[in-house]
């Protein structure tokens, strides 16, 4: 029995460490944030997020910029829908 014990308390947080850090490995990977060596500076990217605004659960309202121009988006968990865009005079971005 005490060896059961004694292993539990040795592979628990082990099992439970690994786990946390697979996670913070796939979430650094997703975002793109993950700086592997010999990577000296970050990629130019061609779109950029500017801001994002919650609106209720997996809904969100973003600002995100390409090709020079800001466009407005409607996220929901099924679509992206484009709002306005700042070349027709639509919204201001301060």
């Amino acid at each position: 029995m005490f060896e059961y014990i004694l292993r539990l308390l040795i592979l628990l947080p082990l099992v439970g460490g690994m786990a946390w850090g697979s996670l913070w490995l796939w979430k650094k990977v997703q975002m793109g944030t993950l700086q592997l060596p010999g990577q000296n500076a970050k990629r130019a990217r061609a779109i950029e997020m500017i801001d994002v605004m919650p609106l209720g659960p997996g809904t969100k309202l973003t600002v995100v910029e390409f090709a020079g121009q800001r466009i407005l988006l409607s996220v929901s968990r099924g679509t992206v829908t484009r709002l306005a865009d700042n070349s027709q005079g639509d919204f201001h971005v301060d």
